[in-house]
């Protein structure tokens, strides 16, 4: 399969992640989630106009995010754009059928013009397993058995697989079949074991860089690509997905994403036993090596470049929907990043600058 339009190194690619979180609407109430999937469309559409490469969604089961069927959404930005790649972040495989996420996915990409990708992962909410009957003791074993299966699936060729998540396939044919295949990606956190797995298959990585440094991943990225090299495969793509926002200055996008931000992870981390999100914290993540990537376009092409120069980046991935951050700011941020960001970021990398 040809993986040169995932971008590389020396010519990355750049694209936007969201989950579908549900803004603010002008009353300064919650949207319903209906809106909030129209607005995702519509940023998507603005994203393809102004250049970007790459547009994915996650998969979430709660009612801060509004978007549990990404292929289905994809498929309506597909029939609403021309270029951009669309694809997830992530598809939360273990609590879904391999078998059907491979299909959903193969029908997107016969959609959307050979556009399609997918992005696999346990995701870091756990919603989804006892939503459709699953434990969570099986965490693990769901993850490792399914990402088996679909990595036989890519080869789209008969199917023998044995397992204890399902029974077992006997040369099964699997349809549609893509053009051209389907690019598979595995999203990881930070875990060394998710990544030799990663390596071990033969996929591209995303790793969500969301607190500390980029730097802090260097180890990780070199541990994917001697795990490449020992199970025999040639170098592939690193992607990093990192939250941020672009508006016209440093101060202006400060001062519009940190009440979403400070709110969206203090929520999280109410649910997760971790204290209230602090201005120290948005700060340091807001600094020049800091993990969010925001500011005016010059600052966060300056961070982008430098990340893709630390870590070997083939693409990054900007989360720009931060908690509730309202529509309007959202798509300012797009289209400054598509028509600011990302050109200033080749002239950097092509110029070679002191980052």
């Amino acid at each position: 399969m040809d993986l040169s339009a995932l971008g590389s190194p020396a010519d990355p690619t750049l694209g936007l992640d969201t989950f579908g979180d549900v803004a603010l609407g002008p009353d300064g109430e919650p949207l319903s989630q209906a809106e909030a999937i129209r607005e995702v469309v519509a940023e998507a559409e603005l994203a393809d106009a102004v250049g970007l490469d790459f547009f994915g969604v996650g998969e979430h089961h709660r009612p801060d995010f509004s978007i549990s069927a990404p292929d289905v959404v994809l498929a309506a930005i597909a029939g609403r754009t021309r270029r951009i790649r669309l694809g997830t972040s992530v598809t939360v495989l273990s609590s879904d059928d391999p078998i059907r996420v491979f299909q959903r996915f193969a029908t997107l990409d016969a959609v959307s013009g050979g556009r399609a990708e997918v992005t696999l992962g346990r995701g870091s909410f756990t919603e989804s397993f006892p939503l459709f009957g699953l434990s969570l003791d099986d965490y693990e074993r769901l993850f490792s058995e399914k990402l088996d299966l679909f990595t036989r699936l890519l080869a789209e060729e008969p199917v023998a697989w044995e397992g204890t998540v399902r029974p077992p396939l006997e040369s099964v044919e699997v349809f549609p079949r893509t053009a051209a295949g389907l690019p598979a990606w595995v999203g990881v956190g930070g875990t060394p074991e998710s990544v030799v797995r990663a390596a071990s298959y033969g996929l591209p990585l995303v790793v969500a860089v969301i607190g500390g440094s980029p730097d802090q991943f260097v180890p990780l990225v070199d541990l994917y690509h001697r795990a490449l090299e020992h199970y025999g495969h040639g170098p592939l793509p690193v992607s990093m997905h990192s939250p941020g926002h672009v508006a016209a200055t440093d101060e202006l996008a400060r001062e519009q994403m940190y009440p979403h931000q400070a709110a969206a992870f203090t929520k999280i981390g109410r649910e997760r036993g971790w204290g209230p999100y602090t201005p120290e914290q948005f700060e340091q993540g807001a600094s020049p090596a800091g993990a969010l990537f925001v500011g005016s376009p010059e600052t966060v092409a300056q961070k982008i470049a430098r990340a893709v120069r630390v870590l070997g980046l083939s693409r990054f991935q900007l989360k720009y929907a931060v908690g509730t951050l309202p529509h309007e700011q959202r798509l300012e941020s797009i289209r400054l990043f598509g028509t600011r960001v990302a050109p200033r970021v080749r002239e950097l990398l092509a110029g070679g600058e002191q980052l």
